[in-house]
């Protein structure tokens, strides 16, 4: 199996998945910001020279970031981890390369410590959307999802969460910092005026 034919299989099976059987309520964590996340991916690792093996690992880390969802919300990290191991391995990957994707995909749980490189860069496609003219579309989505299970947050706590979180962020890779930072914190900045403006 060639390894652009065996990234094509997997991608379309969990795509397949996450739109059958991920819950609606999941307005955020969904089929779209995965395929946001794996395409920042692709762009950042092409700016911090990754390519080849390392490539593809970073591409399947970014396409299983999230897919721990499917067994449920509680530490989705660590069953994305757990998919990861179980079908993987049916595609030619080894032990080893498992190990990696896994580090990659723990590195997207907040507060993100990624350990290296890849880490890095699948921690910052993440969040990536933090810096660019998406913040609001996605902070809405995230907003919409996290009041399915809190229906009293209010958009003034959301507000708080949103300017405290901002604030404890890093970006991690050379990429991010110089082309994300400035926007993130023009963000910031403006949540911060809009929190003190309607108290």
């Amino acid at each position: 199996m060639g390894t652009d034919n065996r990234f094509e299989l997997l991608f379309e099976n969990l795509m397949d998945r996450f739109k059958k059987d991920l819950p609606n309520y999941l307005t955020y964590h969904n089929a779209a910001h995965t395929r946001y996340v794996l395409d920042k991916a692709r762009l950042i690792a092409k700016e911090e020279k990754v390519e080849g093996d390392q490539l593809e690992l970073v591409q399947i880390a970014a396409l299983y970031h999230d897919s721990g969802f499917l067994n449920g919300m509680v530490d989705h990290e660590n069953e994305g981890c757990e998919i990861a191991k179980a079908e993987l391995p049916l595609y030619g990957f080894s032990a080893l390369q498992i190990q990696e994707i896994c580090q990659m995909i723990t590195a997207t749980k907040i507060p993100q410590r990624p350990q290296n490189l890849l880490g890095r860069i699948v921690a910052d496609a993440d969040l990536e959307y933090l810096g660019t003219d998406l913040f609001d579309l996605g902070s809405q989505r995230l907003f919409d999802e996290l009041r399915n299970f809190n229906t009293s947050l209010t958009h003034m706590e959301w507000l708080k969460i949103q300017i405290g979180f901002l604030e404890s962020h890093q970006y991690h890779t050379d990429y991010c910092q110089e082309f994300r930072q400035p926007k993130k914190m023009e963000h910031l900045a403006r949540l911060k005026e809009e929190f003190l403006t309607a108290r």
